[in-house]
């Protein structure tokens, strides 16, 4: 079986809380299913914006297949730091699963796919809503 490290967070994330053992939970089930051997989670610092741990997992992908996250938004915010992360994937031939989308992260395809719910996601909130909608435009 492969080897890969989890990776949760103890934080929000895109207006999102999960408690971590149910991140756990959902990323061993996703590593059952897929036949990879779950190696346990590093979990993030709770600090806004703060990716260290996932750099310091990211130096461990020697040793590993590849990262399993709970969620593809877990990933930073910031694009230009998205990015650089999802490209060290791509150099060195790694994988980043993300168990919660039932997401594989393994080639330039992915990260045109990956990008784009990322665009979808951060403009939503922005959106007109089927009420305002209604209120302001239907008869």
């Amino acid at each position: 079986m492969r080897k890969v490290r989890g990776y949760i967070f103890s934080r929000s994330f895109m207006g999102e809380r999960v408690p971590q053992h149910i991140q756990n939970m959902v990323i061993r089930n996703y590593c059952n299913e897929k036949k990879l051997h779950y190696l346990l989670s590093a979990t993030e610092y709770s600090m806004q914006n703060s990716s260290l741990i996932l750099e310091e997992v990211i130096n461990e992908l020697k040793n590993i297949h590849g990262i399993v996250a709970y969620s593809l938004f877990q990933l930073p915010e910031n694009d230009i730091m998205r990015l650089k992360i999802l490209k060290i994937f791509l150099k060195r031939k790694k994988k980043f699963f993300f168990a919660n989308e039932n997401f594989i992260f393994s080639s330039k395809n992915d990260l045109i796919k990956l990008e784009n719910i990322w665009k979808i996601k951060k403009i939503l909130p922005d959106c007109l809503t089927v009420k305002l909608f209604k209120e302001n435009f239907d008869g």
